[in-house]
């Protein structure tokens, strides 16, 4: 999901030496990954108030003010830092308009959050591989649950499966942005898939 970390590297140092155009071709290159990442956290209602595309602009311009800063002492990676300032404008505007999560809310944009195969693959890997969908209306079935699932999960275990399987973030790069030992990040990633398997499970035709 996030840039090839090689040409962002690139692109730093461009920056760091003073090239003209190099500070918007970084911003460019990261935007449709931050729009991602802010649409799946938004709470729908905040989404009627508030334009993804608005809080993307807004977490750039930031990025962009305190680039120096980050030049001088860059203790993470740049899509991670990038990340943290939109995950604390989301925190922020969520708090500014006292918003309810709803779950049919938080469905939908968890469907919005794994939009391609990502779902039923991460479905495979925690249930018996013959509940693998063999038809399209056991497959749309079998995403409704996991998205509906994914809303029952406390928002620490939500949170770590969307870091993994929607944005793709290695255990390294989850264990910095939480501020986590890499194996205290690995634990949290499997208590968060047990208990997903667990909802699911609850949730299988005939089980008691």
């Amino acid at each position: 999901m996030w840039p090839e970390e090689h040409q962002t590297g690139s692109l730093l140092q461009k920056i760091s030496d003073g090239e003209p155009d190099a500070l918007n071709h970084l911003m460019d290159r990261h935007r449709p990954a931050l729009r991602r990442m802010i649409e799946m956290r938004l709470d729908r209602q905040i989404q009627g108030r508030v334009d993804a595309s608005d809080v993307v602009q807004d977490v750039l311009i930031e990025a962009a003010q305190r680039m120096r800063t980050y030049l001088d002492k860059p203790d993470m990676p740049f899509h991670l830092w990038l990340r943290q300032m939109a995950k604390d404008r989301i925190i922020d505007l969520h708090r500014r308009h006292h918003a309810q999560r709803r779950s049919v809310d938080l469905e939908q944009s968890m469907a919005a959050a794994f939009p391609d195969q990502s779902s039923l693959d991460l479905m495979a890997q925690i249930q018996d591989q013959d509940l693998t969908p063999a038809a399209a209306t056991l497959r749309r079935e079998m995403e409704r649950r996991f998205h509906q699932a994914l809303t029952l999960l406390d928002e620490d275990d939500r949170e770590i499966i969307l870091m993994r399987h929607a944005e793709h973030l290695g255990n390294g790069e989850v264990a910095q942005a939480l501020n986590l030992t890499p194996a205290a990040a690995g634990m949290r990633y499997l208590r968060a898939i047990r208990r997903l398997k667990e909802v699911l499970g609850e949730g299988e035709p005939g089980r008691e």
